[in-house]
Order: C-alpha cells, then structure tokens, then sequence
C-alpha cells in the first residue's frame, strides 16, 4: 500500500482528527493516553523518545514503545528528538511498526535540550532539518510530522514551514510561542503566527498553545483555519477536556488509577499526574501534597487520592448556600478546571510574605535566606539546612571560581593549561604533556617507556655478540674435526 501524504494522511490514517494530546516527557504515557482517549481525544502522541538511546537500547525500546503496544492506542504519533539524520531516520526504522507516524521534535524549549543540541534549538539549522526528513521520509514507510516553536517574525516562521514541507514533512504542528518563551515567561501563544503558516502551506496544521477548555479549542480553529488543536497542560489539569466537561478530580483520578493497574508505568509518572489532576485541593491539605510526594508504593497512592476524595465531600457537605470559589477559581477546588501559570512578579508574590501568611505556600519558596527564615527555603534546601545548620543559600556568598579556557566550566587551580580536568585530559593527551594539577602524566610516561625499550636493546645487544663468539667458536671445533677425519 502506497504511502499517504498530506490531507490523505490526515484524513484516512489520523481519521480527520481535531482533538490532539500533546507529547509531553514523562506525562502522555499509554495509561495517560487511554484516559485521554476515553473522554474525547482523538489523536495521541507518545513522550518526546531520545533517537540516540532507542537506537543502542533493547530496554529503552520495550519500556517506551514495544511493552505499550494497545488496540486501543490508535492513531497514535511517536517523536522522537535527534540531531543527526542515519540516526534519526534508523530509530525511526524501529519504531515505525508500532505506530502510524513519525514526529521530529523542533519544539523542546528546555535547556536539556540546549544541552544535547535538539528541539527548537535546530530551528536555525535548516540545512540539516532539511537531510533529516528528507532521509526520513524516504526510507520510512510512515509518513514524517513535525512540531515546532515559532520565530519572533512572522515571515521568517512561515519560510520555515515551507522549507519543511518542501523536504518531506506532511502534518505540521505550530506552537504559537518562540523558544525563549517557557515557564514564568511563558505568556500567550501567537495565534497570528499558526494563521499565517496555516495559509502558507498545502499540509494539515495542528495548533498548540493558550488551549485551557474546549470553547479555547473551537475558537483557535475557527481563527486559525487549523485541522485539529493540540492541548498540553489542559489536558493534564482536565483530561476531559475534548469532552466540554468540568468532572469531579477524583473521578479522573480513580480512572486513571484503575488503568494504571492493567498498564502500569513507573510511580513517577502517576504520582505527577495526581499533582497535576488535585493541584488546587492540595494547596488547600498541605499535609496531603507533603504525603503524595513521600508515598512509595501505588497502593499508598490510591490511599491518599481516598483521603483527598473524603476530605473533599467533608467540605462538600459542610457548603454553605450561596458559597463561591475561593482564590478567584472559576470552579471549586475539587472540581476539574484550567492552571493559570503566573508570571514572574505574580510567582514572587505567590511565594513571598503574602503567601505564607495564609499558609499557602507555592509551587516553589523563595531562594534567599535573607532572615535565616527556613520557611522561606524550598524543602530540598530545608533538609540541606537540618543536616548543617552552618549552611547558607546567599547567592553573594559562594565561591566564585574562574572558568576553564576552553569550555567555560570550572577550571582547575592547579592546571598549568587553566582547563577543567576534561579538556586538560584531551590537550594533555594530544601534545604528550603533563598536568600534575590534575594528575595527568602522559610525558612522563611516555619518557619512561622510551627509557625502558632502550634498556631493553642494550641487554639484548651483548646477547647477541655473545652468541655470535660461541657460533664461531664451534664452527673452528667441527672443521678442526673434520680435518683429521680426512
């Protein structure tokens, strides 16, 4: 059977798919993915899967994809993040069997990513982007996707799409942010940007970004003219998103808990999921988040969603008639709704005196200790403290060390060629020197072996001569022999 392309592809393979759930590391595992898939979505993908690690790692492969194999997974997307094209479209040769695409990461933001040199961290490397799924989609016998972030100019992400069209890419997804926004800085996702792509390429579009509730999804398709909205974090906090439906926390979080059972992952993963699904609930039992993050078996899990559930109804009980949500939700606490991330200034005061007058302590404390209040230290500092009391996390107090010549990292105080202990190692090793700073004697060695190979020769010389006296001596022997024979 010929391989499908563009609306085709969209149409018969995706099955004209509109409600998408995002890949998201860690997060849109296969019990993720079937809960998703219960109460709406349409189209999933797998977690962001290194080409690299699939490729060399029987393990990697049955634990990411090969063990999570599921009928009822269908359609389903995996992506994979490279920099380097054999190896890419190789890993992809593996995976193919076991979906119906394959998606090349440009979009990652974070600075792992920055690290290994993949994500939107290629964005300007069109050169190579351009060898990459031109490879891919002609050895693959699944159509190449692709996700990306866009630039900060319209025109320059609108060539950007067009070049990966033209090299092979067949569904586009389009998150409506560059790559500098991320986290507190995340602010809204440039609907313009996705609108003006859409037009600009013949491909199906997908748009991610500013997705917090199905109204958000009809609205970026009628202004964007895109085929289907891809949600993320949405989808996290209400996984009946793509339904139009606000359930109660704890029925997601019992479903997801009875799927966990038949597909299980590792508790990482579900212990973050309920995070996310009881965010609101667990600012208000402190206790309880502090138990969900201790807790070390599923079973003590299911436990805390209970005691959660029962707290909740407690409070349900208890209502008063005409009562509203507090701290300005739209839905009360235990009711399934969108995470609004603050920004900056919004974040310091979340975390800050106001904060913990309420007793509401944030997604994160403040880092300085400026009072020596440990209340104002993340918990992980908190038990740094406990075990030395003498600790301090004063930013102005640490040492400042001075940077290694060749990669910025700390270099050594003792290195003669002022490196960290890696780089030395390589200069020490190319010109045949030592660093005694770093304990690298490379000369050194060197010098003895030469002095050990010459002693060598000097044994074995007289050796030589000496064998040759005795040769002579006996010739002389047996010819004086032979003579009086004669």
């Amino acid at each position: 059977m010929p391989k499908l392309r563009g609306e085709a592809f969209w149409r018969e393979t995706l099955r004209s798919a509109h409600y998408v759930v995002a890949p998201m590391v860690d997060q849109s595992e296969l019990a993720w993915r079937l809960l998703s898939r219960r109460h709406g979505a349409q189209l999933c993908y797998t977690p962001m899967l290194h080409a690299q690690v699939f490729l060399r790692d029987a393990n990697y492969r049955r634990e990411n994809l090969y063990g999570e194999a599921c009928p009822e997974d269908r359609p389903l997307i995996v992506q994979f993040c490279a920099n380097d094209p054999e190896v890419f479209v190789q890993a992809a040769l593996l995976a193919q069997d076991y979906c119906d695409a394959i998606d090349l990461n440009l979009g990652c933001p974070q600075m792992i990513a920055k690290r290994g040199h993949y994500g939107a961290f290629l964005q300007e490397e069109w050169d190579l982007l351009q060898r990459m799924i031109l490879l891919a989609n002609e050895k693959l016998s699944v159509p190449i996707t692709c996700k990306i972030r866009v630039f900060p100019e319209i025109d320059k992400t609108v060539k950007y799409a067009q070049m990966l069209e033209k090299a092979g890419c067949q569904l586009l997804t389009v998150h409506g942010r560059t790559k500098e926004q991320k986290g507190p800085l995340a602010g809204v996702a440039s609907w313009e940007h996705i609108q003006a792509v859409r037009k600009a390429v013949s491909i199906p579009v997908f748009a991610n970004g500013n997705i917090q509730c199905l109204s958000d999804v009809e609205e970026c398709i009628r202004k964007t003219g895109v085929h289907g909205v891809m949600s993320a974090e949405g989808n996290l906090h209400n996984p009946a998103l793509f339904e139009g439906r606000n359930p109660l926390v704890w029925e997601m979080a019992e479903e997801y808990l009875e799927i966990v059972q038949k597909y299980p992952c590792p508790l990482s993963y579900v212990r973050a999921h309920l995070f996310k699904l009881w965010h609101h609930t667990l600012q208000v039992y402190q206790q309880l988040r502090e138990e969900l993050a201790k807790v070390k078996t599923l079973e003590g899990i299911v436990d805390v969603n209970r005691e959660l559930k029962l707290r909740c109804q407690e409070e349900i009980a208890n209502q008063k008639e005409g009562e509203k949500p507090k701290e300005g939700l739209p839905f009360f606490h235990w009711i399934c709704q969108p995470y609004i991330r603050p920004g900056p200034k919004e974040r310091c005061k979340e975390n800050g005196a106001s904060g913990t007058e309420k007793g509401v302590r944030g997604k994160r404390a403040l880092e300085e200790e400026e009072d020596g209040n440990s209340e104002l230290l993340s918990k992980n500092k908190q038990k740094k403290k406990l075990r030395n009391p003498n600790k301090s996390f004063d930013p102005s107090l640490k040492p400042k060390y001075a940077k290694c010549d060749q990669c910025g990292n700390p270099k050594g105080n003792k290195c003669v060629f002022n490196m960290c202990r890696g780089c030395c190692k390589k200069r020490a090793f190319k010109e045949t020197a030592d660093c005694p700073g770093h304990g690298l004697l490379f000369k050194t060695k060197y010098e003895k072996s030469l002095s050990w190979q010459t002693s060598q020769r000097v044994i074995q010389t007289p050796e030589i001569s000496q064998r040759g006296d005795v040769d002579v001596g006996e010739t002389a022997v047996l010819k004086e022999a032979a003579d009086s024979a004669v």
